[in-house]
């Protein structure tokens, strides 16, 4: 009896320890929500999970209003960086709080600090033999009366591209994929995306809502798909593991 239950924790412990984890790191885009059954609002890192078999456990580690710098210094990437183990991923998307040029906690230069930062993020996640995956942020749906996407992000996509490059880290350019998803929606249909209600319309909202940067459930799951879609067409070896556990 005693054999058996200890051959039977041995292969439990097996099948725990295949198991990898991908890591996601980034702001209230990728963010999950309390009450998600309710809340109209979602991360697109918190509808990941589905997309993907019992052996890839994601944990979101995104955090609402967080730019690279106060994750930082609110020890955030340190307890990350602790976890780490060989094999494990992290999805890095950062960019739309360290545009905050008013808030000292936030704000980064998109040349200096905030690349700095990206640039840290991925030598300590290989320290450990993880694999880090640099994202640059979403699109806002900013149309203007031209009917003309109007990209809000400045130089900190570009600094993400600029730094995959040099670093060779497997890349996935949201902001571009993210600007075709609107843009295929349109000025009008692309509400459906964010968050657009009427006082009353949604009880979780009793006053009138146009948020054009955060996510609906669709919003989320549209971008989580277009994550998924180009994980697939990668061409980088370390995420074969991850092509494979896709569902």
């Amino acid at each position: 009896m005693k054999k058996y239950i200890f051959l039977t924790l041995l292969i439990t412990s097996a099948c725990f320890a295949q198991k990898t984890t991908l890591y996601t790191i980034g702001d209230s885009t990728m963010a999950n929500k309390k009450d998600p059954e309710k809340n109209p609002e979602h991360g697109w890192a918190q509808v990941l999970q589905p997309f993907f078999k019992d052996d890839i456990v994601v944990v979101n580690k995104a955090v609402n209003g967080r730019s690279t710098k106060s994750f930082i210094n609110e020890k955030r990437w340190d307890s990350i960086y602790k976890k780490l183990r060989k094999g494990d991923y992290v999805f890095i998307e950062f960019g739309h709080n360290d545009e905050k040029i008013e808030d000292s906690t936030r704000y980064t230069n998109p040349h200096t600090t905030y690349r700095h930062n990206l640039i840290r993020f991925v030598k300590e996640s290989r320290e450990k033999g993880a694999i880090p995956v640099l994202l640059t942020s979403i699109a806002r749906r900013n149309f203007n009366e031209k009917e003309v996407l109007v990209p809000t992000h400045g130089d900190y996509p570009l600094e993400t591209r600029l730094t995959a490059q040099e670093y060779k880290v497997p890349f996935i350019d949201l902001e571009y994929y993210t600007e075709l998803l609107e843009q295929s929606y349109g000025p009008e249909k692309s509400k459906q995306l964010h968050l657009h209600f009427k006082a009353g319309e949604n009880p979780y909202y009793d006053k009138d809502k146009a948020d054009d940067t955060h996510l609906s459930l669709l919003g989320a799951t549209k971008i989580a798909q277009l994550v998924i879609d180009q994980i697939k067409v990668l061409e980088d070896s370390s995420m074969d593991k991850l092509k494979k556990a896709i569902r």
